[in-house]
């Protein structure tokens, strides 16, 4: 999975493709997050990629000139090469994301993303570049780049291999159509608050199918080695 990014802060990128778990998708050759400086593409020597609004209105409107040739050069000269590639701008007056679109972008071999900025972008780079015009919430940032961030970051969990458990992303809240369950793990009580004792037996018993080995050195409380002699451990990893 490819994602060219159209920015005018390409450092910014850093904090998500050097730490976590993108750092290591990227480092493993998973996914790949290049950013791009839209000023690499300006015509003056003063790397002008804003100006002001025809009939007037205040904030400067991002130019159309660096961005198509910034496109043109990182994916490809024309929409029908890239047919499979979405072209996405970041706005708030675009569609909000939910799981169905980045399911979509999911199924893409790559996803170009254009980080707005100013009081917007010229209308020629809605009507002659992008496919989709996606907004992470209704409201407004400073920039475009944040939104990329979480579209990246949304989109890279269904990449096989990137996230440990493909499991996991199957069940997780949203994606599996539910809420997900009240999580906890240990220790068994914390401040007089216990976890529920049907979720442990689960777990237990999981335990015993997968990873036998495990009961040998857990903290099992009394009730936990009734539960599971009452599954056929006999205190053993066999």
């Amino acid at each position: 999975m490819r994602f060219h990014i159209l920015t005018l802060f390409p450092d910014a990128f850093r904090i998500l493709t050097e730490y976590s778990i993108i750092g290591r998708a990227v480092e493993r050759g998973l996914i790949s997050v290049e950013a791009t400086d839209i000023r690499q593409f300006t015509s003056d020597r003063h790397g002008t990629a804003d100006d002001y609004q025809f009939g007037g209105g205040p904030g400067m409107v991002m130019k159309p000139e660096p961005v198509f040739a910034a496109d043109a050069v990182l994916a490809g000269t024309s929409l029908a090469e890239r047919e499979h590639t979405p072209v996405v701008l970041t706005s708030p007056q675009g569609r909000l994301l939910n799981q169905q679109l980045v399911d979509e972008f999911a199924a893409a071999p790559g996803v170009v993303i254009i980080c707005g900025h100013y009081a917007g972008v010229d209308e020629r780079i809605r009507t002659g570049l992008i496919t989709h015009e996606v907004s992470i919430g209704d409201y407004v940032l400073t920039g475009g780049e944040l939104a990329a961030m979480v579209i990246i970051d949304a989109v890279c969990r269904f990449v096989p291999d990137v996230v440990g458990s493909e499991e996991n992303v199957r069940e997780d809240s949203i994606t599996s159509g539910v809420l997900q369950h009240p999580l906890y793990t240990r220790p068994a009580e914390f401040r007089g608050m216990p976890a529920p004792e049907v979720l442990r037996s689960k777990s237990l018993e999981r335990t015993l199918r997968h990873r036998p080995d495990l009961l040998e050195t857990a903290p099992l409380t009394n009730s936990d080695r009734v539960y599971l002699a009452e599954l056929g451990w006999d205190g053993s990893d066999v």
